[in-house]
Protein backbone atom coordinates (compact mmCIF):
# COMPACT_ATOMS: atom_id res chain seq x y z
CA UNK A 1 0.00 0.00 0.00
CA UNK A 2 2.95 2.38 0.45
CA UNK A 3 4.62 4.03 -2.53
CA UNK A 4 6.43 6.55 -0.76
CA UNK A 5 6.88 8.03 2.66
CA UNK A 6 3.04 7.40 4.13
CA UNK A 7 0.97 7.54 0.89
CA UNK A 8 -1.64 5.06 -0.17
CA UNK A 9 -3.21 4.27 -3.29
CA UNK A 10 -4.93 1.50 -4.09
CA UNK A 11 -6.17 -0.47 -6.98
CA UNK A 12 -10.10 -1.58 -7.96
CA UNK A 13 -10.60 -3.92 -10.22
CA UNK A 14 -14.66 -4.11 -11.13
CA UNK A 15 -16.15 -6.91 -12.42
CA UNK A 16 -13.15 -8.74 -13.41
CA UNK A 17 -14.14 -11.66 -15.82
CA UNK A 18 -10.33 -13.59 -15.78
CA UNK A 19 -8.88 -14.35 -12.51
CA UNK A 20 -5.70 -14.46 -14.42
CA UNK A 21 -5.80 -10.78 -15.31
CA UNK A 22 -6.26 -10.33 -11.52
CA UNK A 23 -2.87 -12.15 -11.28
CA UNK A 24 -1.32 -10.48 -13.59
CA UNK A 25 -2.38 -6.84 -12.17
CA UNK A 26 -1.12 -7.85 -8.79
CA UNK A 27 2.25 -8.74 -10.63
CA UNK A 28 2.16 -5.25 -11.68
CA UNK A 29 1.62 -3.60 -8.99
CA UNK A 30 3.95 -5.21 -6.24
CA UNK A 31 6.56 -4.53 -9.24
CA UNK A 32 6.21 -1.10 -9.26
CA UNK A 33 5.42 -0.58 -4.64
CA UNK A 34 1.73 -1.09 -4.51
CA UNK A 35 0.00 -3.82 -2.33
CA UNK A 36 -3.20 -2.32 -1.56
CA UNK A 37 -5.54 -4.58 -3.89
CA UNK A 38 -9.63 -4.43 -4.29
CA UNK A 39 -11.87 -6.60 -6.15
CA UNK A 40 -15.67 -5.93 -6.62
CA UNK A 41 -18.02 -9.19 -7.63
CA UNK A 42 -14.78 -10.89 -9.33
CA UNK A 43 -16.02 -13.74 -11.26
CA UNK A 44 -13.49 -16.47 -9.97
CA UNK A 45 -11.75 -15.49 -6.93
CA UNK A 46 -9.61 -17.33 -5.56
CA UNK A 47 -8.79 -18.95 -9.00
CA UNK A 48 -5.30 -21.06 -9.74
CA UNK A 49 -5.20 -19.10 -12.77
CA UNK A 50 -4.79 -15.87 -11.05
CA UNK A 51 -2.04 -17.27 -8.38
CA UNK A 52 -0.41 -18.51 -11.43
CA UNK A 53 -0.23 -15.13 -13.15
CA UNK A 54 0.61 -13.08 -9.78
CA UNK A 55 4.43 -14.85 -9.87
CA UNK A 56 5.71 -14.22 -6.92
CA UNK A 57 3.35 -11.23 -5.64
CA UNK A 58 0.42 -14.02 -3.80
CA UNK A 59 1.33 -12.04 -0.87
CA UNK A 60 -0.85 -9.08 -2.70
CA UNK A 61 -3.60 -11.62 -4.02
CA UNK A 62 -3.67 -12.80 -0.44
CA UNK A 63 -4.47 -9.69 1.13
CA UNK A 64 -6.60 -8.51 -2.04
CA UNK A 65 -10.21 -7.81 -0.48
CA UNK A 66 -13.19 -8.73 -1.80
CA UNK A 67 -16.27 -6.13 -1.76
CA UNK A 68 -20.00 -6.84 -3.23
CA UNK A 69 -19.95 -3.19 -4.72
CA UNK A 70 -18.09 -0.36 -5.98
CA UNK A 71 -19.22 1.99 -2.87
CA UNK A 72 -17.96 -0.37 -0.38
CA UNK A 73 -14.62 -0.63 -1.42
CA UNK A 74 -14.37 3.08 -1.54
CA UNK A 75 -16.07 4.17 1.58
CA UNK A 76 -12.78 5.32 3.02
CA UNK A 77 -11.26 6.76 -0.07
CA UNK A 78 -11.22 10.85 -0.59
CA UNK A 79 -10.06 10.65 -3.91
CA UNK A 80 -10.78 8.46 -7.09
CA UNK A 81 -9.77 8.14 -10.69
CA UNK A 82 -11.95 5.77 -12.83
CA UNK A 83 -10.61 4.15 -15.84
CA UNK A 84 -12.09 4.51 -19.86
CA UNK A 85 -11.34 4.37 -23.18
CA UNK A 86 -14.65 5.73 -24.18
CA UNK A 87 -15.96 9.23 -24.14
CA UNK A 88 -19.23 10.26 -22.04
CA UNK A 89 -22.12 12.07 -22.88
CA UNK A 90 -21.51 14.54 -20.40
CA UNK A 91 -18.05 16.45 -19.77
CA UNK A 92 -15.76 15.15 -16.99
CA UNK A 93 -12.55 16.01 -16.46
CA UNK A 94 -9.89 13.82 -17.58
CA UNK A 95 -6.06 13.38 -17.30
CA UNK A 96 -3.47 10.87 -18.90
CA UNK A 97 -1.36 8.36 -16.54
CA UNK A 98 1.28 10.85 -16.06
CA UNK A 99 -0.67 13.64 -14.64
CA UNK A 100 -3.29 11.10 -12.96
CA UNK A 101 0.11 10.08 -11.11
CA UNK A 102 1.29 12.90 -10.04
CA UNK A 103 -2.34 13.69 -9.20
CA UNK A 104 -2.94 9.94 -7.23
CA UNK A 105 0.28 10.42 -5.29
CA UNK A 106 -0.51 14.02 -4.09
CA UNK A 107 -3.92 12.85 -2.56
CA UNK A 108 -2.73 9.56 -0.97
CA UNK A 109 -0.61 11.64 1.20
CA UNK A 110 -3.52 12.87 3.44
CA UNK A 111 -6.18 10.10 2.02
CA UNK A 112 -6.47 6.64 0.68
CA UNK A 113 -6.27 7.67 -3.51
CA UNK A 114 -7.61 4.98 -5.94
CA UNK A 115 -7.61 3.82 -9.43
CA UNK A 116 -10.66 1.68 -10.33
CA UNK A 117 -10.60 -0.31 -13.76
CA UNK A 118 -13.71 -1.92 -15.16
CA UNK A 119 -14.57 -5.08 -17.18
CA UNK A 120 -12.70 -6.58 -19.27
CA UNK A 121 -15.33 -6.39 -22.19
CA UNK A 122 -16.97 -3.54 -21.08
CA UNK A 123 -15.43 -1.11 -18.75
CA UNK A 124 -16.74 0.83 -16.18
CA UNK A 125 -20.28 1.97 -16.25
CA UNK A 126 -21.13 5.60 -15.75
CA UNK A 127 -23.16 4.79 -12.45
CA UNK A 128 -19.45 3.82 -11.22
CA UNK A 129 -17.99 6.69 -12.60
CA UNK A 130 -20.63 8.36 -11.07
CA UNK A 131 -18.27 7.86 -7.82
CA UNK A 132 -14.65 9.34 -9.13
CA UNK A 133 -13.46 12.51 -9.19
CA UNK A 134 -11.85 12.26 -12.58
CA UNK A 135 -11.34 10.41 -15.83
CA UNK A 136 -8.24 8.19 -16.39
CA UNK A 137 -7.51 7.57 -20.69
CA UNK A 138 -4.40 6.03 -21.65
CA UNK A 139 -3.52 7.35 -25.27
CA UNK A 140 -3.20 4.75 -27.52
CA UNK A 141 -3.01 4.93 -31.54
CA UNK A 142 -5.99 6.40 -33.29
CA UNK A 143 -8.80 3.87 -34.00
CA UNK A 144 -7.51 1.01 -32.08
CA UNK A 145 -7.74 0.96 -27.86
CA UNK A 146 -7.82 -2.28 -27.07
CA UNK A 147 -5.38 -2.19 -23.73
CA UNK A 148 -5.72 -5.80 -21.73
CA UNK A 149 -6.82 -4.98 -17.87
CA UNK A 150 -3.10 -6.06 -16.76
CA UNK A 151 -1.59 -3.69 -19.50
CA UNK A 152 -3.34 -1.02 -18.66
CA UNK A 153 -2.73 -1.68 -14.83
CA UNK A 154 1.03 -1.57 -15.77
CA UNK A 155 1.06 1.53 -17.21
CA UNK A 156 -0.46 3.36 -14.84
CA UNK A 157 1.92 1.91 -11.86
CA UNK A 158 4.70 2.20 -13.57
CA UNK A 159 4.03 5.89 -13.78
CA UNK A 160 3.32 6.22 -9.86
CA UNK A 161 6.46 4.71 -8.81
CA UNK A 162 8.03 7.02 -11.24
CA UNK A 163 6.48 9.84 -9.88
CA UNK A 164 7.33 8.80 -6.25
CA UNK A 165 11.00 8.67 -7.12
CA UNK A 166 10.79 12.08 -8.01
CA UNK A 167 9.40 13.10 -5.33
CA UNK A 168 11.89 15.38 -2.54
CA UNK A 169 8.71 16.80 -0.19
CA UNK A 170 5.42 15.69 1.49
CA UNK A 171 2.81 18.24 0.64
CA UNK A 172 1.31 20.17 3.91
CA UNK A 173 -1.27 18.76 5.82
CA UNK A 174 -4.51 20.55 4.75
CA UNK A 175 -6.66 22.52 7.52
CA UNK A 176 -9.55 19.66 7.07
CA UNK A 177 -9.13 15.96 5.69
CA UNK A 178 -10.69 15.59 2.19
CA UNK A 179 -14.08 14.02 2.69
CA UNK A 180 -14.39 10.19 1.96
CA UNK A 181 -16.27 8.06 -0.64
CA UNK A 182 -18.60 6.99 1.84
CA UNK A 183 -19.20 10.77 3.48
CA UNK A 184 -19.55 11.87 -0.28
CA UNK A 185 -22.51 9.22 -0.45
CA UNK A 186 -24.35 10.48 2.09
CA UNK A 187 -24.10 13.99 0.81
CA UNK A 188 -25.70 13.05 -2.63
CA UNK A 189 -28.75 11.09 -1.01
CA UNK A 190 -29.37 13.93 1.42
CA UNK A 191 -29.18 16.28 -1.57
CA UNK A 192 -31.55 13.93 -3.99
CA UNK A 193 -33.65 13.57 -1.18
CA UNK A 194 -34.26 17.22 -0.62
CA UNK A 195 -34.61 17.75 -4.44
CA UNK A 196 -37.29 15.44 -4.57
CA UNK A 197 -39.10 16.61 -1.52
CA UNK A 198 -38.93 20.52 -2.81
CA UNK A 199 -39.87 19.35 -6.56
CA UNK A 200 -36.64 20.64 -7.94
CA UNK A 201 -36.19 16.98 -9.11
CA UNK A 202 -38.65 15.08 -10.54
CA UNK A 203 -37.77 11.39 -9.93
CA UNK A 204 -40.05 9.94 -12.80
CA UNK A 205 -37.82 12.56 -15.09
CA UNK A 206 -34.54 13.14 -13.41
CA UNK A 207 -33.00 14.30 -16.66
CA UNK A 208 -29.23 13.15 -15.58
CA UNK A 209 -29.51 16.08 -12.59
CA UNK A 210 -27.91 14.14 -10.25
CA UNK A 211 -25.20 13.13 -12.91
CA UNK A 212 -24.42 16.43 -13.43
CA UNK A 213 -24.49 17.47 -9.85
CA UNK A 214 -22.18 14.54 -8.82
CA UNK A 215 -19.82 16.24 -11.55
CA UNK A 216 -20.25 19.92 -10.17
CA UNK A 217 -19.08 18.44 -6.58
CA UNK A 218 -16.46 16.15 -7.90
CA UNK A 219 -14.49 19.57 -9.38
CA UNK A 220 -14.82 20.66 -6.34
CA UNK A 221 -13.41 18.22 -4.37
CA UNK A 222 -15.00 19.35 -0.83
CA UNK A 223 -13.40 17.97 2.10
CA UNK A 224 -15.45 16.63 5.18
CA UNK A 225 -16.09 20.23 6.70
CA UNK A 226 -16.91 21.33 3.85
CA UNK A 227 -19.65 18.20 3.29
CA UNK A 228 -20.82 19.41 6.85
CA UNK A 229 -22.22 22.85 5.68
CA UNK A 230 -23.77 21.91 2.86
CA UNK A 231 -25.45 18.66 4.10
CA UNK A 232 -26.04 21.53 7.43
CA UNK A 233 -27.99 23.79 4.73
CA UNK A 234 -29.46 21.03 3.12
CA UNK A 235 -31.17 19.84 6.70
CA UNK A 236 -32.28 24.03 6.94
CA UNK A 237 -34.15 24.12 3.77
CA UNK A 238 -35.63 20.94 3.90
CA UNK A 239 -39.29 20.80 3.16
CA UNK A 240 -39.66 17.82 5.74
CA UNK A 241 -38.24 20.12 8.08
CA UNK A 242 -35.32 20.36 10.45
CA UNK A 243 -33.90 17.30 12.00
CA UNK A 244 -30.72 14.41 11.19
CA UNK A 245 -31.50 13.73 7.49
CA UNK A 246 -31.38 10.39 6.78
CA UNK A 247 -28.04 8.17 5.55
Amino acid sequence: MRVVNSVSVRIILVGTTHPGNIGAAARAMKNMGLADLALVQPRYFPHEDATARAAGAADVLRAARVHSTLEEALADCTYVAGTSARSRTIGWPSMAPRECAAKLLQEGHHGVAAVVFGPENSGLTNEDLDRCHMLLTIPTEPGFSSLNLAMAVQVLTYEIHVAGLGEEQVPAEPESRPATGAELEHFYRHLEQVLIRSRYLDPENPRMLMRRLRRLFAKAAPDQNEVNILRGILASLDPAGPGEPSK
